[in-house]
């Protein structure tokens, strides 16, 4: 989401020469501390942190609950989202290593003749376009359009991502510009699969799990890892339904633990740590540059600067009820990740860890949820522009409103005034605006710092 679901990623990168002044981890009481002032607001909901250092040492703090009978700890499944994408850019970067495939070699090669791969400019869609998320795709096809927006992608075939591939037009060069895309890290998880002869849990399986003694990070849960699962809650505490990525698997699909993760950490962080280090380390470099700043991209990680000169390597995720973070910092060799069962994010927990500068964010707003008549509530109802090509658009069932905005599913959103609604399922407000005759004009999108006006079509 810079629109109104989620942001999976962003942030920035710089190449280091000088020396990188040390800093202190937080201790574990002092990151206890954090999370307990983070899950005040929801004390249904728990968070795993966990920290990893060269030598592969790690440090574990759970605090929190995860919403079954069990406790939360370090054995505990969480979807990991988005985080998923950098296992996709692991396995290209490991069949690149194998002269399996090349960076430059064209999407359309992979795919059957009937799909037709969109170009502009004399420039073809590459598999390292896909993995810098400067595809010139867009960040979802038009045609995904949910039966249940609780379990978006669960009917999203691959006759609908082959239908949209052959009629969408791009709107600028490949590599032209970065443009975060789970379209695009979807359609490069199902191109390695086919390289491979695979399926896609089966390939990353094969090829990062495996070899790093993942056990415990799948799609498809066995009944040991379902029996630990920590139940996915959206922002107001409430269980909601865990997601599945039949056809975009690469771009959100894998379940995991610290544990787990603390191991994919490592074997980024230490060139020696596995004998797939070395492949792994391709995907870690600046090769775009995003516009936004000084953020950058490699393939599938993102790296933003430190306050101390030093460069954060890292992704984010997050599924209807889950918020992830994993990162690592090379020059002080020191990785962590953070996992939480709740739609609020954690990614300055994470980065605060590596990055002691970085501020953390305010605690949550407890949100009530008051009345408002039908009547009012279809008032709102409409299409309102906040880009060129991103509108929101308001549909009412009954005495529920619910948002969609371009190419993402639908939310319910609910009112906490006559005119100011929030949604549960991410971290976003919205504000309808009136004239002076009380004719809504238009709304104010309320998300990551930033109010983004909309005027009613």
């Amino acid at each position: 989401m810079r629109q109104v679901t989620r942001i999976w990623l962003t942030l920035v990168a710089l190449a280091i020469a000088a020396p990188v002044a040390a800093q202190e981890i937080p201790t574990d009481a002092a990151i206890r501390t954090i999370l307990e002032e983070r899950l005040a607001a929801t004390p249904t909901v728990g968070i795993v942190v966990g920290i990893v250092d060269a030598t592969g040492a790690q440090r574990i703090i759970a605090h929190g609950y995860s919403g079954t009978a069990r406790a939360l700890d370090e054995r505990s499944v969480f979807e990991i989202g988005s985080i998923t994408k950098v296992f996709t850019t692991s396995v290209l970067a490991l069949m690149v290593a194998a002269g399996e495939v090349g960076l430059d070699d064209p999407v359309a090669s992979y795919l059957s003749a009937s799909v037709t791969v969109p170009s502009r400019g004399g420039k073809s869609i590459t598999l390292g376009l896909l993995a810098t998320q400067s595809s010139g795709l867009p960040r979802m096809p038009t045609n995904f359009q949910p039966a249940d927006p609780n379990n978006p992608y669960a009917d999203y075939t691959v006759e609908q991502m082959y239908e949209f591939i052959s009629d969408v037009s791009l709107t600028r060069d490949p590599g032209a510009e970065y443009e975060y895309s789970n379209l695009g890290v979807g359609l490069l998880g199902h191109v390695l699969a086919l390289r491979a002869e695979s399926s896609y849990e089966a390939l990353v399986t094969e090829r990062v799990l495996s070899p790093l003694g993942m056990h415990d990070t799948r799609i498809a849960l066995n009944d040991d890892m379902q029996e630990r699962l920590a139940l996915g809650h959206n922002q107001g505490g409430e269980v909601v339904s865990n997601w599945d990525f039949p056809t975009l698997a690469g771009a959100g699909a894998l379940r995991s633990t610290v544990v787990d993760m603390l191991k994919f950490i490592h074997a980024n962080l230490t060139p020696s740590a596995s004998s797939i280090s070395g492949a792994l380390a391709l995907t870690h470099g600046e090769r775009v540059k995003t516009g936004q700043g000084t953020m950058t991209v490699g393939l599938g990680w993102h790296r933003r600067a430190t306050s101390n000169g030093g460069v954060t390597v890292w992704h984010n995720g997050g599924t209807g009820g889950y918020r992830t973070w994993a990162g690592f910092d090379a020059e002080r060799q020191i990785g962590a990740v953070v996992l939480h069962n709740s739609a609020r994010s954690v990614d300055d927990i994470g980065f605060h860890i590596l990055d002691s500068e970085f501020p953390l964010a305010d605690a949550p707003q407890v949100r009530t949820e008051v009345s408002v008549e039908p009547a009012v509530l279809e008032t709102y109802v409409g299409e309102y522009e906040l880009a060129p090509q991103f509108v929101i658009t308001i549909t009412r069932d009954n005495d529920q409103l619910l948002l969609q905005a371009t190419g993402q599913p639908r939310f319910p959103i609910f009112a906490e005034s006559q005119t100011k609604f929030f949604l549960k399922a991410v971290e976003a407000q919205i504000t309808f605006e009136l004239d002076d005759d009380h004719r809504v004009t238009g709304l104010v999108l309320h998300q990551n710092g930033q109010n983004v006006p909309g005027k009613r079509r």
